[in-house]
């Protein structure tokens, strides 16, 4: 088990959307977030106190996690001597990037000689099955998107969190390392062999009562070149009885891919249903839910009336205004 509370090391993220690992935590788990590590150059603030690692020591930090998902996945050399420092300080380290900790001889040398631990959430933790396609009891809600990194995850815990709050069955299924670091646990899908990522969502969703609704959390989009296929996965693993649109309404490109323009998401709804329907010919688009952060409050209101009055489904933003709406439309399926 990873000990906490964190230090959340946002290294030299050079915006916020590149420390999203660090906001997920800081949003989701505040308890565990004492406060934060930066660089020089760092773009990205959580809004927490910048503490030295004999600052976090005092305030009862146990373990540094590494709040930055950069393109890759990996390790920056600028990072090591921070790094090396927090064990040497007594912190375990946590990291789900995709280059190890474990990985790292230095790091590994160190959390030895110190007894630290090194935690990577970012590897499978058991043998997963190859789907099946079998049809299984409960129902299953996906959030998709028009790009990477929209509010997927954060969707699907304002649901978790709404639904539990009414009393409803429901479990938020984490598929990417914040989610893990957030519920602990989960499958970090992007580290799973091709072969079995559906059947490793077939395996975080299995059958349920039939009342128990599993908030899957998105990952990726079919419209991005780079991620497509953990999409592509979790349609076809989760089989979902009803999704949930995803967008944030000021990109100007693909996140990472500054030649492609983000689909519509009457362009989305379509494509996804269509590769839904091969798993689940019920699966219907039931919401949509929009990252409105970077608007002003009268403006994201403006937009989200539009979208709805366009698309004929609940427009919101559940983080900012909560996810009531789109519990109610999956009440309705």
């Amino acid at each position: 088990m990873i000990e906490t509370p964190y230090l959340l090391f946002l290294g030299d993220a050079p915006d916020q959307l590149a420390a999203k690992v660090a906001q997920g935590i800081k949003d989701w788990r505040p308890d565990y977030a004492v406060g934060h590590f930066r660089l020089e150059g760092c773009g990205a603030d959580m809004g927490l106190p910048d503490m030295t690692l004999a600052e976090a020591r005092e305030a009862g930090v146990k373990t540094l996690v590494i709040g930055v998902a950069n393109r890759g996945g990996v390790i920056s050399k600028a990072w090591k001597k921070v790094l090396v420092a927090a064990l040497e300080e007594g912190f375990d380290l946590a990291s789900g990037l995709h280059n190890l900790l474990r990985d790292e001889p230095d790091l590994v040398e160190v959390a030895r000689a110190t007894g630290r631990s090194l935690h990577d959430v970012r590897v499978p933790d058991r043998a997963y099955p190859i789907a099946d396609g079998k049809a299984r009891s409960g129902k299953r809600c996906l959030a998709v998107g028009t790009d990477c990194s929209v509010g997927k995850m954060y969707t699907g815990l304002a649901m978790e969190r709404e639904m539990r709050e009414r009393g409803m069955k429901a479990s938020f299924r984490a598929t990417g390392q914040t989610g893990i670091l957030i519920t602990g646990e989960g499958v970090p899908l992007d580290a799973v062999v091709a072969d079995f990522m559906a059947g490793s969502i077939e395996w975080l969703t299995p059958d349920n009562e039939a009342d128990h609704w599993d908030l899957i959390e998105g990952q990726g989009s079919l419209f991005h070149v780079s991620y497509s296929g953990v999409t592509m996965a979790l349609i076809h693993g989760g089989q979902p009885d009803a999704l949930i649109l995803c967008h944030e309404p000021t990109r100007e490109h693909m996140r990472g891919l500054p030649d492609y323009k983000l689909p519509s998401m009457e362009s989305l709804r379509d494509l996804a249903l269509q590769v839904a329907h091969m798993a689940n010919p019920g699966c219907k688009v039931v919401g949509i839910s929009v990252n409105t952060a970077a608007l002003g409050e009268d403006e994201a209101r403006a937009y989200l009336e539009e979208v709805e009055g366009r698309m004929g489904l609940p427009a919101v933003d559940p983080f900012r205004h909560g996810a009531a709406r789109l519990v109610d439309a999956l009440e309705a399926v």
